[in-house]
């Protein structure tokens, strides 16, 4: 069977478009991130330290080649562990020059704002991370009229994978006064 030169030019237009949209897919599958649901109990026992901080400032930069997040904070509550009145973070991603890294799930904070972070670390000397990303940043949120603090944690709003039912799933803790929180934390941290 012989293939006319219009007929072989179709069949290659359609081998490059498909070869295209396989390459296309791939991409966009090997940028996802999925996260795997870390109850609230798990953070609170697997974390190294947990404590409500005030961020001072980040700083990104190149390291290999990645881009990384530095952001200081100040200790203002310690509920676990040791930490310096001082402690930088580092997370994955952020901005070096005109190149700009945001992996999913990956938490960014601002200057002046405070929140409840549950970090992890290997070894003491080792920069620490936040243990679940978003799942274990808890950001707080004061009412301007009461003056009444609530915490929200940022994987409340995202789809989390559950492998217990093996779906993904939205829950997390939402506008949870931090009275409560802070039970709610200190139960979580008996059971260690």
């Amino acid at each position: 069977m012989s293939l006319s030169y219009v007929e072989r030019r179709r069949f290659l237009w359609i081998v490059f478009l498909t070869g295209l949209v396989l390459l296309g897919m791939s991409a966009v599958l090997a940028n996802a991130t999925t996260l795997v649901r870390m109850p609230f109990e798990d953070l609170a026992q697997q974390s190294t330290a947990v404590a409500r901080l005030r961020c001072l400032g980040a700083e990104s930069r190149f390291d290999g080649r990645e881009i990384w997040t530095e952001t200081r904070f100040e200790v203002l509550e310690l509920d676990k562990g040791l930490l310096p009145g001082l402690v930088t973070i580092r997370m994955m991603g952020g901005r070096a020059g005109h190149l700009h890294s945001r992996i999913d799930g990956v938490p960014q904070f601002r200057v002046g704002e405070e929140v409840y972070l549950f970090l992890w670390n290997r070894r003491a000397g080792d920069a620490y991370t936040v243990l679940g990303w978003s799942q274990g940043t808890f950001r707080i949120a004061r009412n301007v009229d009461t003056g009444m603090e609530a915490v929200t944690q940022d994987s409340a709003m995202a789809s989390v994978f559950d492998p217990g039912t093996r779906e993904f799933r939205r829950n997390g803790v939402r506008n949870l006064p931090v009275a409560l929180f802070r039970v709610k934390l200190r139960k979580a941290l008996q059971k260690n």
